[in-house]
C-alpha cells in the first residue's frame, strides 16, 4: 500500500508574522520559511506506519515554486522514500490543492493520505476534506491515533470535550492533530540519504487543471495588542464590573 503526504512550505512557526505596510497580506520577504508543523507530524506518522510494514512506500508531494524542493527534501530526510513537486509560481488555494493531490493520489494508486489538520498560514483546515470529497474517499479529520489492520482503518479523533473511535474501510484520508506527534529528529546521515531519493517535478500549467483562485484578499490586520488591566478597590466593585462589562455573571 502505497501512502500520500501533502506537505506545504509555510512562515517558521517561531518567527513572528508582519503584515505588509499596505495590509495586502503577510510580508515572507527575508524570512525564515519551513515545513508547517502539522504536515510534519503527517510525514512522521506515515514513516511510523511503512515501519510497522502496514504500507510499502510513503510519497510527499508539495505544491509550489522551485524552492519547496527543500521542503520535499526534509520530509525525505524524515523518513519518505520518495518526492513530488508540481511546480507553480501562482498562489495556491486549498481547493487548487486538492485538485492537484487528487491527481498526485490517482496516478500513483494510493490507499491511504494524510494531511496536515491545517496550515498555519491561511488554509483553514480546508484542504484534507476537499480531498476526500473529489476522492470521493472516508475521511476522518484531527487524528490522534492510527491503526491499519487489512482494508480497514481505525483512527481516534479530537472531538469538543473528548475523543471518538472511527473505523473507515480503505482508501481513505485523515488529518492529522498534535497528538499526533512523536518527533523523530533529522540525524545527518538521513539528510545525505535523501539527497539520493528521487525527487519528481511536475509543471502544474501542464496537467490542465483549472487552480484559478475563487476568493480575493481584501485586507490583512495583526491582532490587537493585549491591554493592561483595570486594578479594582475591593470585591464589590470586581463584582459589579464582572456583571455590568465583563457580563460573565
Amino acid at each position: 500500500m502505497k501512502i500520500l503526504v501533502a506537505v506545504k512550505r509555510v512562515l517558521d512557526y517561531n518567527v513572528k508574522a508582519r503584515v505588509k505596510s499596505d495590509g495586502s497580506g503577510v510580508d515572507l520577504a527575508n524570512q525564515k520559511l519551513s515545513m508547517n508543523p502539522f504536515d510534519e507530524i503527517a510525514c512522521e506518522e506515515a514513516v511510523r506506519l511503512r515501519e510497522a510494514g502496514v504500507a510499502s512506500e510513503v510519497i510527499v508531494v508539495s505544491c509550489g515554486p522551485t524552492v519547496c524542493q527543500e521542503t520535499l527534501r526534509s520530509a525525505m530526510a524524515i523518513g519518505a522514500d520518495r518526492a513530488v513537486l508540481i511546480e507553480t509560481d501562482a498562489g495556491l488555494e486549498p481547493l487548487a490543492v486538492a485538485k492537484l493531490m487528487q491527481h498526485v493520489a490517482t496516478k500513483e494508486g494510493v490507499q491511504f493520505a494524510i494531511f496536515g489538520k491545517q496550515a498555519i498560514d491561511d488554509d483553514a483546515g480546508q484542504t484534507g476534506q476537499m480531498f476526500g470529497a473529489l476522492m470521493g474517499w472516508a475521511q476522518a479529520s484531527f487524528a490522534s491515533k492510527v491503526q491499519i489492520s487489512g482494508d480497514t482503518a481505525t483512527i481516534t479523533r479530537e472531538i469538543d470535550g473528548g475523543l471518538e473511535t472511527l473505523a473507515m474501510k480503505l482508501p481513505a484520508v485523515i488529518t492529522t492533530d498534535l497528538r499526533l506527534n512523536e518527533p523523530r529528529f533529522i540525524t545527518l546521515p538521513n539528510i545525505m540519504k535523501a539527497k539520493k531519493k528521487p525527487m519528481e517535478v511536475i509543471k502544474a500549467a501542464e496537467l490542465g487543471i483549472d487552480i484559478a483562485p475563487r476568493t480575493t484578499t481584501l485586507h490583512v490586520s495583526e491582532p490587537p495588542t493585549r491591554k493592561a488591566g483595570i486594578k479594582v478597590a475591593d470585591t464589590a466593585e470586581l463584582v459589579k464590573r464582572l456583571k455590568e462589562e465583563a457580563k460573565v455573571i
